[in-house]
């Protein structure tokens, strides 16, 4: 089921004359994590039954040759981005990793599971940046470290907490944080940097760069910034902003032509990031994201808690009514095809993901990809209709591993040919 308006129901307010360019003026300001926000885009034909045709330089728009012949979808490979990093956390953190050096940041304090992206991401991109992470993992040690587990374990430093303490993320987040900063450190949470950060930045050249006192003056003092799980702050939607703007580019996608776009939703962001960028360059794009993590309820919530954060940390007035009642919004919130409590395979779902891989070179999990790829063949199979799909990729390959030490007889079954 999708909980969905039309795009002219959702779009409340028009926003202002010049909202384009002061997105722009936010953008261009803005030190990043990625040094470009180019990412490859395929093709998927489909053709009899559950077959696939890759297209890895497809044309676009009236240059299709395929547009009006058959049903097929777009993949945004974000999953190419890095090869540690899912695609989602990379964009999440392209506007966050650059503030951490700006203000001196020493150590990173946040939490996830014990397969954990969030985590994984946070530790490899801080070890580049000589910046050591702290990840405090839900449950116990597992007996074989493996895929996102093995990467925070390599890359940071994890200790695992239980899951009563872990119940309350906020205070044992800030007491960890505590304790690493000693009595001599300080302790940062976003709210404390992000407005003063968006402030410089307004007022300053492209090329501003703030000087590392702290690290310049020989000052060893530990300033620990806490990131929330999923890095789900405000500052997060940034890098997806910035990714729609890249791809909306008349060579591309485009801004003229309607877009369905495809996303799998954990923490929702990055599909509340989508839908943000789509209103402030007055796109004709509409979001779907298969909710994985959460009711509806929940979403919505999220959906407006992230909208009032970015209004205040960024000083944007003129969103006001993106939010206005039950069924306003700007994300349709897609039930997956095939319910279960989060992070459950069923059976069946790893041998498609095999089928998917083996016909096209595109390798999807079972709990997230795998179910925005679902929703975009379904999208995409609609005859007549006018709006072209996008599947955005984020990633995940590594949590297959920890995938298959869990659902040791999904992926056995995988085994052919045995001599």
């Amino acid at each position: 089921m999708i909980h969905s308006n039309s795009l002219q129901n959702q779009i409340v307010t028009r926003l202002k004359l010049g909202s384009e360019e002061f997105l722009q003026k936010v953008l261009n300001n803005r030190r990043w994590t990625l040094p470009t926000p180019e990412t490859k885009i395929h093709q998927l034909v489909h053709t009899q039954g559950p077959n696939f045709l890759l297209n890895t330089h497809p044309p676009f728009g009236d240059a299709n040759p395929v547009s009006k012949e058959r049903n097929y979808f777009y993949v945004v490979r974000d999953d190419l981005l890095h090869p540690l990093v899912n695609g989602n956390k990379a964009r999440k953190l392209d506007g966050l990793l650059p503030l951490l050096q700006r203000y001196s940041v020493t150590d990173v304090v946040t939490c996830g599971g014990c397969q954990s992206a969030h985590t994984a991401a946070i530790a490899v991109l801080c070890a580049e940046r000589g910046i050591v992470s702290h990840l405090l993992l839900r449950g116990e040690q597992p007996e074989i470290l493996t895929g996102y587990n093995l990467m925070s374990s390599m890359y940071g430093n994890v200790t695992y907490v239980p899951r009563t303490i872990y119940a309350n993320r906020e205070e044992m987040l800030k007491n960890y944080a505590e304790s690493v900063a000693g009595n001599d450190g300080s302790v940062l949470w976003f709210g404390d940097i992000i407005e003063t950060s968006s402030a410089t930045e307004l007022s300053t050249s492209p090329n501003f760069m703030q000087m590392d006192v702290s690290r310049s003056e020989g000052n060893h003092r530990r300033n620990i910034l806490v990131v929330k799980e999923g890095a789900g702050d405000s500052v997060a939607l940034l890098g997806v902003i910035r990714l729609v703007e890249y791809l909306s580019q008349n060579h591309l996608l485009g801004k003229e032509r309607p877009m369905k776009f495809v996303v799998d939703a954990g923490t929702g962001t990055t599909a509340i990031g989508l839908g943000l960028a789509a209103h402030f360059l007055r796109l004709p794009w509409e979001v779907y994201a298969v909710m994985l993590a959460d009711k509806i309820e929940g979403y919505r919530k999220q959906e407006a808690r992230l909208i009032s954060e970015f209004k205040k940390h960024f000083n944007i007035e003129f969103i006001d009514q993106i939010v206005n009642g039950e069924d306003a919004g700007i994300v349709n919130w897609v039930e997956r095809g095939r319910p279960r409590k989060f992070g459950n395979v069923l059976e069946g779902e790893v041998e498609r993901c095999q089928q998917i891989a083996q016909q096209t070179g595109i390798l999807v999990d079972p709990v997230y990809t795998l179910a925005a790829w679902e929703t975009a063949m379904l999208l995409s199979s609609n005859d007549g209709e006018e709006a072209e799909v996008v599947l955005l990729h984020t990633g995940g390959t590594l949590g297959m591993f920890g995938l298959a030490q869990r659902y040791k007889n999904y992926f056995g079954m995988l085994k052919k040919g045995v001599l």
